[in-house]
C-alpha cells in the first residue's frame, strides 16, 4: 500500500506542478555521471559500454538506496510526501503534454516540433507536424509516464531511479552511429528490455481508454517498428484516433523507409493532437 500511495501522489504532483525549476533536475546529474565516464574512459567497444552501464547503475543505485534508507527513518507521512516529491521529478506527463500543446499554439510549428523529434522538419506539411506530435506523445507516454510509474509501483524509489538511469543512458549513448554503435549497445539493449512490459501496457491502456473492441489490435502493426517497443503505443494511438501514423520519413537529409501504423485517414489535424492528449 505504501508504494501505491507514493505512486499515486507522485503522479498527481507531476500533473499539478510539473518540473521544479528552482533546482537542478536529477536527470541532469545522472547525465553528468555518464559524461564523466565517457570523458575519461570512452572506447568504442562493447566491453567499455558494459563498464559504463555498470559504473552508472552502481553509482546511482547506491546513492538512491542511501536516500531511501534516510527517508524511511522519517515520520511516516513525511516519508510518503518526500518520496512522492522526489519520484515526481522522474515523471514527465506534465512536461510532455505542455511540449505537445506548444506545437499547436506555435507560430512556427516546424521549429517547435523540431525540439521534440530527430527527423527533418524544414519541409514538413502541417499534417506532418501534427503526425510527429501524436507519435511523440504516444511513444513518450511509455518512456516518460507509464514505465516510470510501473517501476515505482513495483520496485519503489530505487527501481524508478534505476529505470530512469538506463533510459538516460540510452538517450545519450544508445545510437547506431560510428561513435556509439558498440559503446552504447549494452545500454540500448537494457533499455529495450526494461521497456518491454511498460510499452505494451501503455498500448493496452490507450486501447481500453479509447474503448476499442479488440484491445490487442495494436500488436500487428506495432511489431513492424524498428524499435521492439515504440511501435506499440504509437499504433494504439493511431487506432484510438482513427488515423494512420508512421510512414517514410527524412532523417538528416536521407529518406528512411518506415512502416505505417494504423489504418485510418492519413491527413492529421490539430484536433487529432488534442484528442490524443485527452486520452490519458
Amino acid at each position: 500500500m505504501t508504494s501505491l500511495f507514493i505512486t499515486l501522489l507522485a503522479y498527481l504532483i507531476d500533473r499539478l506542478f510539473g518540473e521544479f525549476r528552482f533546482m537542478t533536475h536529477p536527470i541532469i546529474r545522472i547525465g553528468e555521471i555518464i559524461s564523466f565516464f565517457e570523458e575519461h574512459f570512452y572506447k568504442n567497444s562493447i566491453l567499455r559500454g558494459v563498464l559504463l552501464l555498470l559504473f552508472v547503475l552502481t553509482t546511482v543505485t547506491t546513492l538512491s538506496y542511501a536516500l531511501l534508507l534516510f527517508l524511511q527513518e522519517l515520520f511516516y507521512p513525511l516519508y510518503i510526501l518526500l518520496s512522492a516529491l522526489i519520484a515526481s521529478l522522474f515523471l514527465a506527463h506534465n512536461m510532455l503534454r505542455a511540449a505537445v500543446l506548444s506545437v499547436l499554439s506555435a507560430e512556427d510549428k516546424r521549429a517547435e516540433i523540431a525540439m521534440l523529434v530527430s527527423r527533418d522538419t524544414k519541409d514538413m506539411s502541417e499534417s506532418d507536424v501534427y503526425k510527429a506530435a501524436v507519435e511523440t506523445y504516444g511513444e513518450n507516454l511509455s518512456d516518460g509516464v507509464i514505465a516510470p510509474l510501473f517501476y515505482l509501483l513495483f520496485f519503489g524509489l530505487v527501481g524508478l531511479i534505476f529505470y530512469k538511469s538506463v533510459n538516460t543512458l540510452d538517450s545519450m549513448v544508445g545510437y547506431r552511429t560510428e561513435k556509439y554503435e558498440n559503446y552504447g549497445k549494452a545500454s540500448a539493449l537494457l533499455d529495450d528490455i526494461l521497456n518491454y512490459i511498460p510499452s505494451r501496457l501503455t498500448a493496452l491502456l490507450i486501447m481500453m481508454l479509447s474503448k476499442q473492441k479488440n484491445i490487442f489490435a495494436f500488436y500487428a502493426d506495432g511489431k513492424k517498428h524498428d524499435s521492439p517497443n515504440a511501435g506499440h503505443p504509437i499504433t494504439a494511438m493511431a487506432l484510438a484516433l482513427g488515423i494512420k501514423l508512421g510512414g517514410d520519413t527524412y532523417y538528416f537529409g536521407k529518406l528512411k523507409k518506415k512502416a505505417s501504423f494504423g489504418k485510418g485517414r492519413e491527413e492529421i489535424k490539430a484536433e487529432d493532437v488534442r484528442r490524443a492528449l485527452a486520452i490519458l
